[in-house]
């Protein structure tokens, strides 16, 4: 059974950092994508980061809302997945998610429990 764990949320001023963490376990996460969505209160979850796998290696995919700001990266050795976030902002307050999708005949998405972001003003 496909776990993700996430951690590293809390609180930040703005203009601070955060790295979040996901430990994924109970299958290869290798030839997968991993990535990151968030759901701010009162908006629908949209998709933040994702590093993707595909024959020739990995590429990066970012939010625009994001890009320049935020890093991820994977560590395969450690099923892990990672984000840095810096020079926060009050609207990247919200619960930030780990995400494996799994493309197939039955293509499926696995997901953390999530974990709180909160950038102060």
């Amino acid at each position: 059974q496909v776990q993700l764990v996430e951690s590293g949320g809390g609180l930040v001023q703005a203009g601070g950092s955060l790295r979040l963490s996901c430990a994924a376990s109970g299958r290869t996460f290798t030839n997968v994508d991993m990535g990151w969505y968030r759901q701010a209160p009162g908006k629908e979850r949209e998709f933040v980061a994702m590093t993707r796998w595909s024959w020739r290696g990995y590429n990066s995919d970012y939010a625009d809302s994001v890009n320049d700001r935020f890093t991820i990266s994977r560590d395969n050795a450690r099923n892990a997945v990672y984000l840095e976030m810096n020079s926060l902002k009050p609207e990247d307050t919200a619960i930030s998610y780990c995400t494996v999708p799994v493309a197939g005949p039955v293509p499926v998405a696995y997901w953390g429990q999530g974990t709180q972001i909160t950038v102060s003003s």
